[in-house]
């Protein structure tokens, strides 16, 4: 990974039919830093994390990872710099049902394989780290919802990113689940050396990272 990774929110505003959700945000993150997200419901929390995935522009401001503006590629272009440099873990694990845990990892690396990448071999290797070896050929189904979320997190990591994104990661899990969960993505966080920024409610979890913003009124305040 590039020891100069950064990621760069510069007066970040969105709205939408008129209405102010976020309103000048900024902030900085290096490789190898956490950031918890928090603030009330309808704060524009998801929103941002949104932003910074690439997934919708930003209607004011600037967004740039790695110094790539991504908003400026076109749309095949920013799909693969999405797929090739984000990862994104979601309170609902959206695995696939007809497809194996194994199957379910090595989904994102199916559109823009990278030559050379023993890709199986990745998703192994973080299966065996999140603890699902031997669940390799089960699926969603026959899971848990803790078992579940770790195969999403395993998922997201698949295909190296520099950039992890989570939104309300420990959410739909009950309170030993939540930690173990929230526990292992930060252990994977700093192996992988990723820039994390997780989108919670909990509290715990977010007193657990370098960094802390709290969104009121659409703007950002360090905690």
């Amino acid at each position: 990974m590039d020891d100069h990774f950064t990621l760069r929110v510069s007066q970040v505003g969105k709205s939408f039919a008129g209405v102010q959700v976020l309103d000048g945000v900024s902030f900085e993150l290096t490789q190898g830093q956490s950031l918890a997200v928090t603030g009330p419901s309808g704060s524009g929390k998801s929103t941002l994390l949104h932003l910074i995935g690439t997934l919708e522009p930003p209607s004011s401001g600037r967004i740039t990872i790695a110094g790539r503006d991504p908003f400026a590629l076109r749309e095949r272009e920013v799909a693969a710099f999405r797929n090739q440099i984000i990862g994104f873990v979601f309170q609902d694990h959206h695995l696939l049902p007809q497809y194996s845990v194994l199957e379910n990892v090595l989904v994102p690396t199916m559109v823009f394989r990278r030559k050379g990448e023993d890709v199986e071999e990745r998703a192994l290797e973080l299966l065996r780290a999140v603890g699902l070896s031997h669940r390799l050929h089960h699926f969603p189904g026959e899971l848990s919802g803790g078992e579940s979320q770790r195969v999403a997190v395993a998922r997201a990591l698949v295909n190296n990113p520099r950039l992890l994104l989570c939104d309300e990661p420990t959410g739909n899990l009950d309170h030993t689940t939540a930690a173990a969960v929230a526990a292992l993505l930060l252990e994977l966080h700093r192996s992988e050396q990723t820039i994390l920024i997780a989108v919670t409610h909990n509290l715990d979890l977010a007193a657990s990272f370098d960094r802390r913003i709290e969104l009121k009124g659409g703007n950002c305040v360090e905690v």
